[in-house]
């Protein structure tokens, strides 16, 4: 049996329901689609094709929600971090970027219903999203924003100053948008519970089972792992940022930035209802960014950036405690009882890329910190590609993988354009 105690330590961890038992891969097995990467990608793929009555297997190097799926900051948000619609529509092209416009605007809900379906316990809390802008001129990115999405149809609307001040309960911001299908989960819960329900359709997940890049043989695709091997139909590779091991030209698509997670103690019942008192999940416009949200028992659950890594974790306590308690000044002295990291996958223009890897065989790259709901919904999409929709149905548009040039050196580099975003932050850009 695996290791039932590994994962990387975080709050999630702390809290998170128990994972369903898993084993390693051991021996030969088939499948119709073999999927590697048991995070939000893997695990939705898995159980969209599960329910469409496909045999799956899921094969995962260490254990369920390892990767950035099981570390981030479980915010549940139905857009991109920098693109909007109209320019998300043009890059993808046609029908197919208006049909990928109309995913990402239900992707929160895509999410939610999956978690309603199966009964999924991991804190859910459907509350809404919120972006408040952190300067006046800012203020037309909600406009803009807000104008686009509801085009569309999606369930958006502006928020004041005055409004957005009692929403949060500090008059740091100048107003700007929600998203109302958005909302927070536990992320670990979250991939536990989905590979609990694939299990629960018999889908098998194989954990502390690494990969070794897929291969072709005759009209099948062959995935070994140290004890056993895989032959299947169809392939997923759902590694993300996490790539390097079995697709090295895809994990030169994106630049893996470590991203910061930290939660408070929790707060008192008279702080909660004077912060954030509707449990919206949050993140402004800041490059830096600024954003938190509430966990079940009430903690603050927030983070940041460093650009230089030495004794990141005291600085990071000193740094966004100040943050916090300027924001909020009620909070007084901030106590953090968690702090965790991980990656987030960035692509130059923040714009995810997909990609087919050879025949019934589909990957991705790039979630650029909005990935929680996206990867749920592509996983949706994924499942449908591979059970007989056309190309010209799909939201998807598939291009070779074109790898950032001298990317060991931009993945050196990166945390430098956090000199750049602070500047920037301080100006009407």
């Amino acid at each position: 049996m695996a290791d039932r105690a590994f994962h990387p330590p975080s709050l999630w961890a702390e809290t998170a329901p128990p994972p369903p038992e898993t084993r390693r891969l051991e021996g030969d097995i088939e499948a119709d689609v073999v999927i590697i990467g048991g995070g939000f990608t893997g695990l939705s793929s898995a159980l969209h094709l599960a329910e469409a009555g496909r045999s799956v297997v899921v094969i995962e190097a260490l254990e369920i929600g390892s990767g950035a799926s099981g570390r981030n900051n479980g915010q549940v948000i139905p857009t991109l971090t920098r693109p909007d619609p109209d320019e998300l529509a043009a890059h993808f092209g046609g029908e197919t970027g208006e049909r990928f416009v109309a995913m990402l605007r239900d992707a929160a809900s895509t999410l939610f219903d999956v978690v309603r379906r199966h009964d999924i316990d991991c804190e859910a809390a459907q509350n809404g999203w919120l972006q408040p802008v952190h300067s006046p001129g800012r203020i037309k990115i909600a406009e803009r924003r807000v104008e686009q999405w509801s085009r569309r149809g999606a369930d958006v609307a502006m928020v004041g100053r005055e409004e957005m001040r009692d929403l949060l309960g500090s008059d740091r911001w100048y107003g700007g948008w929600t998203a109302r299908t958005g909302g927070s989960v536990n992320p670990l819960a979250l991939a536990r519970g989905l590979a609990k329900a694939v299990i629960g359709l018999g889908g098998r997940v194989f954990t502390q089972s690494p990969a070794s890049p897929p291969q072709r043989q005759g009209d099948r695709w062959i995935v070994e792992t140290p004890n056993g091997r895989v032959a299947a139909d169809a392939l997923v590779m759902a590694t993300n940022t996490y790539t390097d091991r079995v697709n090295p030209e895809l994990a030169r698509e994106v630049v893996p930035v470590t991203s910061w997670q930290m939660a408070t103690e929790p707060l008192s019942d008279n702080l909660r209802k004077s912060i954030l008192p509707g449990r919206q999940a949050v993140s402004d416009t800041h490059g830096d960014l600024h954003f938190f949200r509430y966990d079940a028992a009430g903690r603050l659950v927030t983070g940041g950036a460093l650009i230089l890594p030495q004794n990141a974790e005291q600085r990071l306590k000193q740094r966004i405690g100040a943050r916090l308690s300027h924001i909020f000044p009620q909070l007084g002295e901030v106590r953090f009882s968690h702090v965790w990291n991980g990656y987030v996958g960035m692509t130059p223009d923040f714009k995810p890329r997909f990609h087919k890897l050879g025949p019934n065989a589909i990957g991705w790259a790039g979630c650029n910190g909005r990935g929680v709901s996206l990867a749920m919904a592509l996983g949706k999409e994924f499942a449908r590609a591979l059970t007989g929709t056309p190309d010209n149905e799909l939201a998807l548009r598939f291009e070779p993988i074109n790898p950032i040039p001298l990317q060991p050196l931009a993945r050196r580099v990166a945390r430098l354009n956090l000199a750049l975003y602070r500047w920037r932050d301080g100006r009407e850009i």
